[in-house]
Formats: C-alpha cells, sequence, structure tokens
C-alpha cells in the first residue's frame, strides 16, 4: 500500500471519529473522550493535512482554523426570505396574538412551540449531500452577506450531517451566538491586547461573524443552534415541534429548553418561568419566541410583508433604561477592594428599583467616561447586579464633575495601593483597622459555606464592630455572654445559641477554614483544590509561587493572591489565634495527582436528592471530586435531582454531562 494511500485511509478514518465525537459533544451532550485525546487526534489529521493538501476536504474538523483573509463578502440571495418577528411586550398583547390565531384557525385551544429568544445573529446555512457548503448572514432578509468559512469555525455546528436519511440539500436557519463565557474570555483577551471590549455578547458575536479573516473568528468560540429548515413539509413533517427533533437527529445543535405548549395558559406560565431561570442560563436571552406548532396552520395562518403572522416573541422587560448619576461614592469590600459606585437618580430597569450601579473599578470608569451630573444607560448585569452601560455624552451637562479615586481609605483612612497586575485599589488598613474590611470578612466567615456560624447574620456583625466586641475574624471565639447581651435586641437565649454556635464551628474541615478565610479570588472549588492539594495548614503556608502556579487550574494571578496571602502577618497571626482558639479539623488524606478515581474531575449538584446531599458531596470528595456551585465548560458533570432548576439549564447549554440519581450511583460503583 502506497503512503498516500495510507494517509487517505487514515484521514479518513480521523474525519469519521472526529465527526462522531463532535457529535457526541454537542448533540448528545455525552462525550466518550476527553478534551486531550480529541486535541490530539485533531493534530493527526492536521499533520497528515499538512503532508498531503490534496486530501482536505470541505467536511474536514480542521477547516475550524479559518482560512486567509476574504475579500468583501458576497451577497447571497436568500431562496426563502428571513423574515422579522412580530413582538409582545405584555401578556395583554401575548394574549391578542392567541386570539387571533385561534378565531382564524378556529379552534378553542392551539398547540405552540416554545422556544428561548436568543440574543445573536440569524444565519442560513446550506448542506449539500450532508456537507456544510454555504453559510450567509440575514442582512435585509431577502439578501445577506457570504460568510461561508467564518461559519465552517464554528465548532458546535456539524460540517456533515449525522444519522439516516441525509438530504442531498439542506437549508437551516438559526442563530448564531456566544456563550457568556466565552463572552467574558474574549473581553479579557480584547484587555490584555490594549484592545476595546464588547459591549455585550450579541455585539460580539456579530463582530466576531463578518470578520474578513476568519483565523479571528475562529479565536472567538462562536455557537450555533438551528431554530428551522427551509421545505419542511415537504420531507414528511407535519409540526415544529418534529422540525426540532429532525435537526437534532441530523447532528445539528437546538436549544434544548424549547417545549411544546398547550394553550395561552401554558405559554404564560412558560414565559414567567424562563423570565426566573434567565439569569442562570449559559447565553443571553431577550424573550420567548412562540410559534403555532402544526406548519399546515402555519401556512393557513400565512404572512405579513415582514413577519409570520404564526409566531411572536413575547420580550421581557427591558433590562436597560435611561438615568442621572448623582454622585459616585467609594465602597470598600472584604479584600479591601475600593469600588466606585454610582448614585443614580432612581430608575426602574427590569421590572426593579435601581438606585446604584457598580462601576467596577478606576479604570473602568475612565474608560466609560462617567462624570458627576452625565445622564447614563444602566443594565442589570445577568439580572442581578447593575452597571453603567454608556455615557450619553451629548446631554453632557457643563458643571459634570470627573472621578478622581481617594488616595486613602473612605472608611479607615488608610493608604490605598494598586499592584501592577491588578486593575483594583486596595485599602492597606487591614481587618484590625478598616471596619469595612473587617465586616465583609466576618460575614463571609460565618457564611453557610464556609465556617456556618448559625445566627451570625450581617446586622448582628455590623453591631459587633461597630460596638468594637470584633476586630478580626478570630475575635468571633473570644465572644462572651455578658458582651453579647448589652448589644440591641439581644435576648439570653439568643446569645447562648449563638455561642453554642460559635463552639460549635470549631469543628471544621480545613477546605471550609481555607475558604472562610477570605483569599481573593479562592472559591469553594479552590479551597478544596488546595486543601487536597496540601493537605495541612504548615505545607500550605510555607509553599512557594512555583509550587502554587503547578498545580493544575491555579494560574499566576490566583497563585500570587495566595502567595501574599501566606505572607501577611496579620493574617497568620489571625489564623493562629483562631487555631489557639479551638479550631480544629481532621487531616484529609493528601493526595497526589490523579490517584484517586474521580481526581481533577469537577462536578455540580442542583435539585432534591433521595441520598442527603451532603453524603453524596462527601462521597465524591473522597473519591478525589471537587464539588462546586457554579456550572461552566470545566465542569465534568451536573448531577440532577428533582426540580433542578438554571444548573441544569445551563449545564444543557453547555453540553456538560447530566446525570440523574441512577446514574450517580452507577458513577459511584464503577
Amino acid at each position: 500500500m502506497t503512503d498516500k494511500k495510507q494517509a487517505a485511509e487514515q484521514s479518513a478514518r480521523l474525519r469519521e471519529t472526529l465527526h462522531h465525537h463532535n457529535y457526541c459533544y454537542y448533540v448528545l451532550d455525552a462525550p466518550e473522550i476527553s478534551d486531550a485525546e480529541y486535541d490530539s487526534l485533531l493534530r493527526q489529521l492536521q499533520a497528515i493535512e499538512a503532508d498531503h493538501p490534496a486530501l482536505i476536504t470541505d467536511d474536514s474538523p480542521t477547516r475550524r482554523v479559518g482560512a486567509p483573509v476574504a475579500k468583501i463578502f458576497r451577497q447571497v440571495s436568500h431562496s426563502v426570505p428571513m423574515l422579522s418577528l412580530d413582538n409582545a411586550f405584555n401578556e395583554q398583547e401575548l394574549t391578542e396574538f392567541d386570539r387571533r390565531i385561534r378565531e382564524k384557525l378556529e379552534l378553542d385551544v392551539v398547540d405552540y412551540c416554545a422556544e428561548p429568544k436568543m440574543d445573536g445573529l440569524a444565519v442560513s446555512i446550506l448542506y449539500q449531500d450532508g456537507v456544510l457548503s454555504a453559510g450567509a448572514t440575514r442582512g435585509d432578509g431577502s439578501t445577506g452577506e457570504d460568510v461561508t468559512d467564518n461559519i465552517r469555525t464554528i465548532r458546535n455546528l456539524p460540517l456533515r450531517l449525522q444519522g439516516q436519511d441525509v438530504p442531498a440539500q439542506l437549508e437551516v436557519r438559526g442563530e448564531v451566538f456566544m456563550l457568556i463565557d466565552d463572552f467574558m474570555q474574549l473581553n479579557k483577551n480584547q484587555q490584555v491586547k490594549n484592545q476595546k471590549p464588547f459591549a455585550n455578547p450579541r455585539n460580539a458575536a456579530a463582530g466576531s461573524l463578518r470578520q474578513l479573516d476568519s483565523r479571528i473568528t475562529a479565536e472567538r468560540r462562536l455557537s450555533f443552534y438551528g431554530y428551522g429548515m427551509v421545505d419542511a413539509e415537504s420531507r414528511g413533517l407535519t409540526a415544529h415541534s418534529a422540525v426540532l427533533d429532525q435537526l437534532r437527529a441530523w447532528g445539528l445543535p437546538i436549544n434544548n429548553v424549547w417545549r411544546k405548549l398547550r394553550g395561552l395558559a401554558q405559554c404564560v406560565d412558560f414565559f414567567k418561568a424562563m423570565e426566573r431561570k434567565r439569569s442562570g442560563l449559559a447565553f443571553e436571552i431577550d424573550g420567548v419566541v412562540f410559534k403555532v406548532d402544526g406548519l399546515s396552520q402555519q401556512q393557513a395562518m400565512g404572512y405579513t410583508s415582514r413577519a409570520p403572522r404564526w409566531a411572536i416573541a413575547h420580550k421581557f422587560a427591558p433590562e436597560e433604561a435611561v438615568t442621572k448619576v448623582l454622585g459616585i461614592d467609594i465602597q470598600v469590600g472584604r479584600t479591601g477592594a475600593l469600588t466606585p459606585v454610582a448614585r443614580l437618580e432612581p430608575v426602574t430597569v427590569g421590572g426593579v428599583t435601581v438606585s446604584n450601579a457598580t462601576l467596577h473599578n478606576e479604570d473602568e470608569v475612565k474608560r466609560k467616561d462617567v462624570q458627576q451630573g452625565d445622564t447614563v444607560t444602566v443594565r442589570r448585569a445577568g439580572d442581578v447586579i447593575p452597571e453603567v452601560v454608556r455615557v450619553l455624552t451629548e446631554l453632557r451637562p457643563d458643571n459634570a464633575r470627573p472621578f478622581i479615586m481617594p488616595k486613602e481609605c473612605p472608611v479607615c483612612g488608610s493608604p490605598v495601593a494598586r499592584q501592577d497586575d491588578e486593575a483594583v485599589v486596595r485599602c492597606t488598613g487591614g481587618n484590625r483597622r478598616c471596619t469595612a474590611q473587617c465586616i465583609g470578612a466576618v460575614r463571609h466567615f460565618a457564611s453557610r459555606r464556609a465556617l456556618d456560624i448559625r445566627g451570625l447574620g450581617d446586622k448582628l456583625v455590623e453591631q459587633l464592630v461597630e460596638k468594637n466586641l470584633v476586630n478580626s475574624v478570630a475575635d468571633v471565639y473570644r465572644l462572651e455572654r455578658n458582651g453579647l447581651l448589652a448589644l440591641d435586641r439581644m435576648a439570653a437565649k439568643s446569645a447562648d445559641n449563638l455561642l453554642a454556635q460559635i463552639d460549635k464551628s470549631k469543628d471544621t474541615t480545613f477546605a471550609r477554614f481555607l475558604y472562610g478565610l477570605g483569599i481573593p479570588e479562592v472559591g469553594e472549588s479552590t479551597a478544596e483544590l488546595l486543601a487536597v492539594e496540601f493537605g495541612d495548614l504548615d505545607s500550605l503556608r510555607q509553599a512557594q509561587l512555583d509550587q502554587l502556579q503547578a498545580i493544575k487550574d491555579i494560574g499566576p494571578v490566583l497563585a500570587e493572591h495566595i502567595y501574599r496571602f501566606f505572607q501577611d502577618n496579620e493574617n497568620i497571626n489571625t489564623i493562629n489565634d483562631m487555631i489557639a482558639a479551638g479550631v480544629h479539623w481532621p487531616m484529609p488524606e493528601k493526595r497526589g495527582a490523579g490517584n484517586a478515581p474521580l481526581a481533577g474531575k469537577r462536578i455540580v449538584i442542583t435539585g432534591t436528592l433521595d441520598m442527603p446531599r451532603d453524603e453524596v458531596k462527601a462521597k465524591l470528595k473522597s473519591l478525589g471530586a471537587s464539588v462546586g456551585n457554579s456550572v461552566s465548560k470545566n465542569t465534568d458533570y451536573v448531577i440532577v435531582g428533582r426540580d433542578p432548576g438554571s444548573k441544569f439549564t445551563k449545564a444543557q447549554g453547555l453540553g456538560v454531562t447530566v446525570l440523574d440519581e441512577q446514574g450517580l450511583l452507577n458513577l459511584l460503583e464503577s
């Protein structure tokens, strides 16, 4: 067999294998190999194609890396116009939509298909003989731009269709978007390159898809969800829900949050549920699209000149609003970080009255050029934390005042400092001198996932610090009954209960203790990792920077935070005081990298399990797993019980492996 023939056969096998694993990862949410194994297979194929360029096919997974710079985009006419959607901005308008449908179709109840309204860019993608051959933007609905090379770089979009009965020609309609985690990483990369960050994931996706150099697009990790196909009825499909099932069967990713609903009431309930789950999704949405499910009924409803009569986008309450900056205050956090906060003229954003919005840090204030007196657009970031999006500089008054970061802490008067590698300005006073830091540190230390001191709530912590009964976290263990009884609204029983809880908290775990210390950037997962890696406090305290950086998932910045924390004498004294007061933990078994069955696996639990959750977490940790609270693309498994909520939805969006309780038992047994 000639070398060329061997290369052809080997490359064909590799392409087939990689297509299979892409299908498992992006469509079935059930990866069969690790990322490292996939990358190894891809590199083998790249090497063969580099030696034999004639073997490169249009559906080769190596085409994901992008192509050289293109000339201006070619215009493409859509075979069927890509229309807009009419909007409903309240429940009454949705009710009117349902009434029109029922009257036209002469039905008492209509079956609908509901899908989250992705905040991305609509595209049309053509497959010829099962292979991706063309991709175009929506454009004006009739004519779009040819972005085929850029479309090919989207990693969850199959270059070749899977399954049975793949059509000779298929035109798919869908949305290109950017996952929130990928958007955040892109903006970090932009800042490293001293380039302007993107305002939101939609702008980032649109800008990335229209790059003339598709190699840039390939670096930006776009995603795709299909939501329709041209000429579906000719393929024997009778419902939109069946279209979604068929797209998935052919290997195309769809948004798994869609539901088939019967009647208006279920539509209203689904909309409200999505509004609640919205902040926990892995992607941004701005509403819910409701479509008549029956394709023949869609044809009966027809179209206007710009939109189908059988579909509507029910939009969420506006996330942005315009208001004025009355002043810029400084908040001091538990790590000493000074955060500029815009004091706003109260305004309703997403159904909530907002009077303050974070400005993040000094650099961000300068970049956005926010001044006292400005008119600004405010958004609830992730539907929770309000932030200033942009300044309407054309409305700036003559008496507007620029922001100046103070040289001293506004709480304790200590000098402030800024490390060369950080954007954050910090108070140098420490917990013992700065009451704001002390309050934040004690609140964190007493929180449920740290030392879990029940009864030590926010208001009580403020009282203890203000009355000088607590000047550091260690002082919590010096509290006495008489001192507590002197506080406002503190009865004898409450004081006794609190002291009992404080005493109970002394018996903890090394990981909880580390998390409770409030080391900057050290969350629960990192605390677990450090506890397993070092095993005891002395080893961790003596760790050098290179040791910390050598640990998987701990980068240079995080390593620096950990190292600095244990070089600070005040922190060491506080730790020693707590240990002297009786805080202790069982010595964890120190494991080398990869010794335990689940070593290195990141697991999240959501919903109600029949087994006690604490027992499950303890068992998983004993097998080497890290049990966290938030789902990301680095999560290996999400264990799902009853009523799982937004973490389950986010796992589906990210393609994370989901296990039910039986799957968990199988994992533990194996």
